[in-house]
């Protein structure tokens, strides 16, 4: 008994952890500056730049928005693990990473970086038409560390399948927290390994 009870807390603190520090704001935030100091040839300027516009409109900006409804009790938390409250959250994000992704346009951005917001957006769009459509809340949290990690290896190369370990990490961090079932985390990292990283895959082949 000693045993268990001292193991348990720990446990839910290493999934805590993983949680917090791998949550799709933090993914989406920083993926895009990661590829863009690759895609830019290690420019800091357009890294700069072209990261920031998807990280802000991408993350920052939806993250705000969900953070200050969460603290006013519109939502459980800033994860907004009750399904029925995700719909406002997922328009706010579409709408806000739709205007980034006009800007990338407009301003000549490096191919990569259109992929990469286009890839988000799809996502984005599948996991409301699954949430709400099917009535089964996905794992954004499996989805887009699946996706991120895809593209990594497609921007940095095979060594970054590393990153897969994060991704399992979170995906089993959301079912021991509780707040995701194994079928819900199962179709999170599908969706994100096929739709996220696969229409970077195939955008990123099309404009190059």
């Amino acid at each position: 008994m000693p045993t268990q009870s001292t193991e348990a807390p720990g446990t839910r603190r290493l999934a805590r952890i993983a949680t917090e520090v791998l949550a799709p704001w933090v993914w989406v935030l920083g993926l895009p500056l990661i590829v863009a100091w690759q895609v830019t040839g290690h420019h800091v300027g357009e890294t700069v730049l072209w990261g920031l516009i998807v990280g802000v409109t991408g993350s920052l900006i939806p993250m705000a928005v969900i953070v200050r409804g969460a603290r006013k009790g519109k939502w459980d938390s800033h994860h907004v693990t009750d399904r029925a409250g995700r719909l406002v959250p997922f328009a706010v994000c579409i709408g806000s990473l739709t205007a980034g992704f006009a800007v990338l346009i407009a301003g000549g951005a490096p191919h990569e970086m259109i992929a990469l917001a286009a890839a988000e957006l799809v996502c984005l769009v599948a996991a409301l038409a699954i949430t709400f459509g099917l009535e089964f809340k996905i794992s954004m949290h499996a989805m887009v560390a699946a996706g991120a990690a895809v593209m990594l290896i497609r921007v940095y190369g095979p060594w970054s399948a590393l990153v897969f370990l994060g991704v399992g990490w979170v995906c089993w961090s959301r079912v021991e927290l509780g707040d995701h079932t194994k079928a819900e985390v199962t179709a999170g990292l599908g969706v994100g390994v096929v739709l996220g990283g696969g229409v970077y895959l195939l955008l990123d082949a099309i404009l190059a």
